[in-house]
């Protein structure tokens, strides 16, 4: 029944809702003089729909004909989304309030983005895939060129929208491909047709462009060349989103999509995403190496850690799914710490995100350094952290699905990555002291960066035992018994 489904979705309603509610209060009640308000409201929603998908029960429930999909797998990626969108808004307000950039279509913007996640995440059919992504994809690229007058912002938007499009272009030609020859869009009937006929070389054509384009989606190599760009033009808060929630979104749709759809075809698949992950973790690896800037650095370690957790995805089993949700979700915390902390890097009032700006911050902030350095060896993998668990599951996971050459690989990949991570932390450390930053770190950064350099310290294994690593195990046989 309608009102079974559309219960089943109300979430997303309300977001929808809230979102339009919030555009009109903004448009005719003298705009961004009610930005602060429209931005503290929306990071409530968000921050309130995390907790109830999280809390939520996880009972695998389909609506409006198989084509809206809630189950475990959604909601351990719908709680990741919400609540990493809600603290990035929460951060960004007095941010781009200082720099004059906090306007009313920015928080409306971000709540639209992260509705289409939402859809994305949960979606049982290709049409609804497609317009969960696009719904997230028009509301980046208006965020991306956020500063008007800046021109690498004006050029970041314009990149992200151009190789967008053409990914989007991709992504559409290999649905109506599979489309063709299986005859339905919804997941469970193309799993039939796969099942019965296997994968002929017209649907293998179709498989090959729906990852192509989904791969851009989550700024994997060899598709990946839009993300340094948009990470550095794009204002910081801006790039702290890009960081966090949509690679939850596009790592859960891409395991949504080769587990659903095509699950008995994991040998023609797999070797398109050993490859796509391959190519991800050594060139975010090496071309790290060479930056000074500190956002196109994250940008070239978010292609890494994205091949990183496409190993997890690659193996095609249970605990493939399972560490890959472990993965995002540890690289979603790391990325909240470090993106709270270089929010506030500033010299006289205008931001500064060189690695050499960082050079005596341990005599100057201790406690910044600390964590800053917890966060930066955790991103490296180095053991007890948490970011070292994220990577050995997927390991473990592919080494499990005889997939052991490409965790070696994945391995020395880590090894090579650690080296511009550890220079952080010893220009932090050694490096004679440089131009001092300015002032205190504003309370709720200071409190994103303690609590994530905690929860990746001390914290992850009740975070893990809790509503990681067994949800996560659920959540991954969910998706499989499907």
């Amino acid at each position: 029944m309608i009102s079974a489904d559309l219960a089943l979705a109300l979430p997303e309603i309300l977001l929808a809702a809230a979102s339009m509610a919030l555009l009109m209060f903004g448009a005719y009640g003298g705009e961004d003089a009610r930005a602060g308000q429209i931005t503290t409201i929306m990071a409530a929603l968000l921050v309130a729909l995390g907790l109830n998908a999280a809390l939520g029960v996880a009972d695998a429930r389909s609506a409006f004909g198989g084509a809206f999909v809630v189950d475990g797998f959604s909601r351990f990626a719908k709680a990741l989304i919400l609540l990493s969108a809600g603290i990035m808004l929460i951060l960004s307000r007095d941010y781009m309030q200082r720099r004059g950039l906090l306007r009313f279509e920015y928080p409306v913007l971000i709540g639209l983005a992260t509705l289409g996640m939402l859809v994305m995440v949960s979606a049982g059919d290709l049409m609804t895939l497609y317009m969960g992504l696009e719904l997230q994809s028009l509301a980046l690229y208006v965020v991306a060129a956020l500063r008007r007058d800046g021109a690498r912002s004006t050029e970041a938007g314009l990149k992200y929208f151009v190789l967008g499009a053409l990914s989007s272009g991709l992504l559409l030609y290999g649905c109506s491909l599979i489309y063709g020859y299986t005859g339905s869009t919804n997941f469970a009937a193309i799993a039939q047709v796969v099942t019965a006929e296997g994968v002929g070389l017209g649907l293998l054509f179709g498989l090959v462009f729906l990852c192509a384009g989904l791969a851009f989606k989550v700024s994997a190599a060899p598709f990946h060349m839009w993300t340094p760009d948009v990470y550095e033009g794009a204002p910081t808060p801006v790039t702290a989103f890009f960081a966090t929630a949509p690679k939850v979104a596009a790592g859960v749709l891409f395991a949504r999509v080769l587990y659903d759809a095509f699950g008995d075809a994991a040998d023609q698949w797999r070797q398109i995403i050993v490859f796509v992950a391959l190519m991800s973790m050594f060139w975010g690896s090496v071309a790290a190496i060479g930056q000074s800037n500190l956002k196109r650095l994250m940008a070239y370690s978010s292609i890494g850690h994205m091949g990183f957790a496409l190993v997890g995805l690659a193996a095609g089993t249970e605990a493939g799914a399972s560490a890959l949700l472990v993965y995002l979700a540890i690289y979603v915390v790391m990325n909240v710490g470090v993106f709270a902390f270089l929010m506030t890097m500033e010299r006289d009032g205008r931001p500064v995100l060189q690695i050499e700006d960082l050079a005596g911050l341990a005599s100057r902030a201790p406690g910044q350094a600390l964590a800053l350095g917890a966060l930066m060896f955790s991103l490296a993998g180095i053991p007890p952290l948490g970011g070292f668990f994220a990577k050995y599951f997927v390991f473990v996971a592919a080494v499990e699905a005889g997939l052991a050459p490409l965790a070696v690989a994945g391995a020395i990949a880590s090894v090579i990555g650690a080296f511009y991570y550890l220079r952080i932390v010893k220009i932090m450390y050694v490096d004679a002291e440089g131009e001092p930053l300015d002032g205190a770190m504003p309370l709720m950064n200071g409190a994103a960066l303690a609590v994530s350099a905690v929860l990746i310290s001390v914290g992850w294994l009740p975070f893990l035992d809790g509503f990681g690593l067994t949800l996560a195990g659920d959540a991954a046989a969910q998706a499989l018994l499907r």
